[in-house]
């Protein structure tokens, strides 16, 4: 994850905020009042969306600032229950300054089926996202969610959450946005290649290795690598004979058919 140290103003974490709230139910991430946001503005404090408003209908007003044990420090409203699990990301992984939290519909479908998002098929989910885990399931609003999400927050950049959503983190709010964004992208092509067009051409060994060369140049060193099995898969269908077409057959058929036949009139 990159690094930075520079902490928005209170005037504008609250104003971002309000943006990517709009964002995400625009792009129908979120439905009614689900979701939550949060971004620190210091080393031990954050601002966070409050409970029971909708993303799309923020104000700057509405904000609720908090230090990282969970005290509120200002604001009218009061917090999100789930910003339990803000909370344990930003202890888990210091460098993370901010996250996001919404129900995708795609995304949100593979973590109701308990499958991880780990097929490498993109080289940009790769680059930004690496692999996609999938925590056990936890109650909203307990302290069972952040329990369940704590061993994916210094290793991944974004961690499914089964029959819930999904959680992305960042180095600012913008990127762990855009994480949120490209997630449900890559979900969606997963869908699509392997359900609906029912052909998935995987990345091989040496391009994965390639895109990560390319992810820590970025100066990323989380998200988790995906596997290359398929490599294998490949050289192992190239040492096997090749099926023979539907034409192909029939011809050999008829070949073979037509030789008995003859053979047995010249006798």
């Amino acid at each position: 994850m990159v690094t930075n140290n520079k902490y928005l103003s209170d005037f504008e974490a609250k104003k971002l905020i309000c943006e990517i709230g709009r964002r995400v139910y625009n792009k129908n991430f979120v439905a009614a009042n689900d979701g939550n946001i949060s971004v620190k503005v210091g080393p031990n404090t954050i601002w966070t969306t409050p409970t029971g408003v909708s993303k799309g209908f923020m104000t700057p007003d509405m904000m609720v600032k908090m230090d990282l044990s969970g005290k509120v420090i200002s604001g009218k409203l009061k917090p999100s229950s789930e910003v339990k699990m803000h909370l344990r990301v930003y202890h888990e992984n210091p460098d993370v300054n901010a996250v996001v939290h919404a129900h995708p519909a795609v995304a949100t479908s593979y973590a109701i089926a308990g499958i991880s998002l780990d097929q490498p098929v993109s080289p940009e989910a790769v680059v930004i996202l690496g692999t996609v885990p999938v925590a056990p399931y936890a109650t909203p609003g307990t302290q069972e969610v952040p329990d369940s999400i704590a061993p994916y927050c210094k290793d991944y950049n974004a961690v499914l959450l089964a029959n819930h959503g999904a959680l992305t983190w960042g180095s600012d709010l913008m990127q762990a946005y855009y994480r949120m964004e490209s997630l449900e992208h890559y979900a969606l092509m997963l869908m699509y290649s392997n359900n609906i067009i029912n052909k998935t051409n995987e990345l091989n060994c040496a391009q994965i290795s390639d895109l990560i060369d390319i992810r820590e140049k970025m100066g990323i060193k989380t998200g988790g690598v995906p596997t290359c099995d398929n490599g294998e898969k490949v050289k192992a269908a190239e040492k096997a004979e090749p099926a023979q077409s539907n034409d192909q057959l029939i011809e050999s058929i008829v070949r073979k058919v037509t030789e008995d036949v003859l053979r047995k009139y010249l006798k």
